[in-house]
């Protein structure tokens, strides 16, 4: 089990209010409790009426769930017995997670029935992930968001139900329930990010740069770089908000995680939610479904010519809509089948947070063969946890906020975290790097020119090493066809670009000096980019 370094609440949180008292609350858990996939640190304190800088909760928080309090709170409260384990009976020995898994297994008719045991059954049965599960498996898309996961349940599958009374039971608070995990849940959904979690901002920023230095530069050295200016011509950029949207888009259904929705319908969902991971509409497909969005953004200058077109209506999926509330984004990943990738905001913006390929986030475990990685159940657990650990790094990670009408570059291979800071709509495209005009500047030279050239686009080898690894079935996504992609992507190759994969194969060879070793120096951790 891990350690933190800094315990999660030993600063101050406080809720933003308008002339209004505070409550005053004492926190301090008891132990380290473990989540779904990572681990939530020791000894939590919480002070709602000291004057220090700390964590804010969202003014629209709502009180915390049922009562649920943080089990170091026990220790403050002499002689309480803490009801979690009175109403869990011989189920008490069982830890949070291990109980939400069990309940879990069981439908929402038998969750109603179960939440009348005890008022601890009561409080577990109540759990939100519990409800989003049944209504995104049982529902999938066709669902209207109404409050909460559970009132949506309950108003579809049994809409003689009157949910206004589960609403006002929702308020029901238990005396004396003390629980790391539940606590740790509601917490994550409702804290703002702090303002030193937004401060830092060490990216390049380039304007109006040439293709070749974007490439001499930045692509070539795989350094990641925020471009300014690239998307000015964009019809995106003035028309994409809500209502052309939804307008243009209709009943058209984009991916939203495990469902497919209409966008009024994920906008309504978006406006509603207070949950730890919102939904994320997330689609690979948007321009088939709606041909004007595709013809409403250019792709910019700079990644134009990517090799995995040879393989037509063969390749991968490579092109994403992109739309997410505030606290929506994606954890730490790197992104599919070794390629590089670009994202431009078109509305709102985006917090970033990149590592090399060298360096592992703290708090993210990737398996061996790199098939599944483990981290904090959501964004905000990470920045909490772990985030303040980078500060002291030699390779601290390299982080910015890209907003609207900006892209940033993602370099094959680097690890990156991004959560919406407001509500955003943003475009990317993931792509292999190209010999970008080979035919029309070498003409009948290529191939004896090729072995010096190809130095430059070793993007390719890497890609495919990717999809020849013995796990490639794993590991690949994108595709339906993920065990034939390495022999259909290197035959088009050959047959588009002959010798370039041999020519390439002669210049990895080569070794050179690190990304951190050129761009850092250890004696005061400060960038000296110097082109």
């Amino acid at each position: 089990m891990l350690s933190c370094r800094r315990s999660l609440l030993s600063q101050t949180i406080k809720r933003k209010t308008k002339n209004k008292p505070k409550n005053k609350t004492k926190v301090k858990t008891h132990k380290k409790v473990s989540r779904t996939r990572d681990f939530i640190p020791e000894n939590m304190h919480l002070e709602d009426n000291e004057e220090e800088v700390g964590f804010n909760l969202k003014s629209s928080a709502p009180s915390r769930s049922h009562g649920v309090q943080p089990l170091g709170n026990l220790y403050f409260n002499p002689g309480a017995i803490n009801s979690r384990n009175i109403g869990l009976g011989t189920l008490q020995i069982l830890s949070d997670e291990l109980v939400l898994e069990i309940l879990g297994l069981l439908e929402g008719t038998q969750l109603g029935v179960l939440a009348t045991v005890s008022k601890s059954f009561y409080v577990f049965t109540s759990h939100e992930p519990l409800w989003r599960n049944l209504v995104l498996d049982n529902l999938k898309g066709r669902f209207f968001y109404n409050r909460s996961w559970k009132v949506t349940y309950i108003s579809t599958f049994h809409p003689s139900f009157d949910v206004s009374r589960s609403a006002r039971s929702s308020g029901l608070r238990v005396r004396d329930f003390y629980s790391d995990y539940l606590f740790q849940s509601w917490l994550c959904a409702n804290l703002e990010m702090k303002p030193e979690w937004l401060e830092r901002d060490n990216i390049i920023r380039k304007r109006g740069i040439s293709v070749d230095d974007f490439l001499t530069n930045f692509e070539e050295p795989n350094k990641p770089v925020l471009l300014e200016g690239c998307m000015d011509n964009w019809d995106a950029l003035g028309k994409w908000d809500r209502d052309y949207l939804v307008n243009l888009c209709g009943d058209a259904q984009f991916a939203v995680g495990p469902v497919k929705m209409r966008l009024d319908d994920y906008f309504s969902y978006a406006d509603q939610v207070k949950e730890e991971r919102p939904l994320y509409l997330f689609d690979p497909k948007f321009a088939e479904k709606i041909p004007t969005l595709g013809s409403e953004y250019d792709v910019p200058v700079y990644f134009r010519e990517d090799l995995f077109s040879v393989l037509g209506n063969r390749r991968p999926d490579y092109r994403w809509i992109i739309i997410g509330p505030a606290g929506s984004g994606s954890s730490f990943h790197i992104d599919p089948n070794s390629t590089s990738a670009w994202n431009a905001v078109i509305r709102g913006s985006k917090k970033w947070i990149l590592f090399p390929p060298d360096v592992v986030p703290p708090g993210v475990h990737p398996s061996p063969d790199g098939a599944e990685v483990a981290c904090p159940v959501s964004i905000i657990e990470w920045f909490m946890n772990f985030y303040d650990a980078t500060k002291d790094w030699k390779k601290r990670p390299i982080e910015c906020i890209c907003k609207a009408g900006e892209v940033i570059f993602v370099p094959n291979g680097w690890w990156h975290l991004v959560i919406n800071l407001e509500e955003s709509v943003a475009i990317t495209q993931n792509y292999v790097s190209s010999f970008r005009n080979m035919k029309s500047v070498f003409g009948e030279r290529l191939i004896g020119m090729l072995a010096t050239e190809v130095e430059k686009r070793r993007n390719l080898l890497n890609v495919l090493d990717f999809l020849k690894k013995p796990n490639a079935s794993k590991l690949v996504s994108g595709t339906t066809d993920r065990i034939n992609l390495y022999e259909n992507f290197k035959n088009a190759m050959e047959a588009s670009f002959p010798g370039t994969i041999d020519g390439l194969r002669l210049k990895a060879k080569q070794k050179k000096m690190s990304f951190w070793d050129s761009v850092t120096d250890y004696k005061v951790g400060a960038f000296k980019f110097s082109f």
